[in-house]
């Protein structure tokens, strides 16, 4: 059985005052944020050996283990949903994901996913998104539809994770609008949160 990498890292005065999600998800092996968060649930994440949470600013000159244990099994039914593949090489795929399809299984949402249908065209694929999350690098909406990338091996997710956070990587969104906008372009500086009336839409 494979066992799990441990890494172990020594806070400089440049990473200093960092929430400490944010610190380990800079650093190698490039997990994401939310990958990092789970791992410090689980107390794969001593601070100074002792447990964290994933608030915790880290100091100068604290010693940060992470242990990371291999990527789960992967245990989800290929299902046989047309897929629109854009691209695809040995390494990744990015599929134009249409409106209404659920990306990955979660409650309500057992089957009839986007994964589902990539284990069908692809039994083999990255396992660091977790059993339920195989090769998903990012996700959209299940009303949103776009382009999603998928990596087949471990090295991609991570090297696709990177170039995500860094903003190498550049998305961009259409959206449709109510009312009249005067201005040919701009900025709408303003948070995003539900509609209080509709939990499933979204509202600035």
């Amino acid at each position: 059985m494979e066992q799990k990498k441990r890494y172990l890292y020594e806070v400089t005065p440049d990473a200093a005052g960092k929430r400490l999600d944010h610190f380990l998800a800079a650093q190698p092996p490039l997990l994401s944020r939310s990958q990092v968060q789970r791992l410090i649930e689980r107390g794969f994440v001593m601070v100074n050996s002792s447990r964290a949470r994933s608030s915790y600013k880290v100091r100068c000159g604290d010693v940060v283990t992470m242990q990371v244990p291999p990527p789960e099994e992967i245990t989800l039914k290929p299902e046989d949903i047309p897929l629109d593949i854009v691209y695809e090489d040995e390494d990744l795929l990015v599929i134009n994901k249409p409106q209404g399809l659920v990306v990955h299984p979660a409650a309500g949402h057992k089957s009839g996913t986007l994964v589902n249908a990539v284990l069908n065209h692809c039994p083999k694929l990255s396992g660091i998104g977790g059993y339920l999350r195989p090769g998903i690098v990012h996700r959209l909406d299940k009303d949103t539809s776009g382009l999603i990338l998928v990596s087949k091996t471990d090295l991609a997710h991570q090297e696709l994770t990177r170039q995500l956070k860094e903003r190498k990587i550049k998305r961009q969104y259409l959206a449709l609008v109510h009312g009249e906008v005067k201005e040919e372009k701009g900025v709408i500086d303003a948070p995003v949160g539900r509609d209080p009336k509709n939990r499933k839409k979204m509202t600035v």
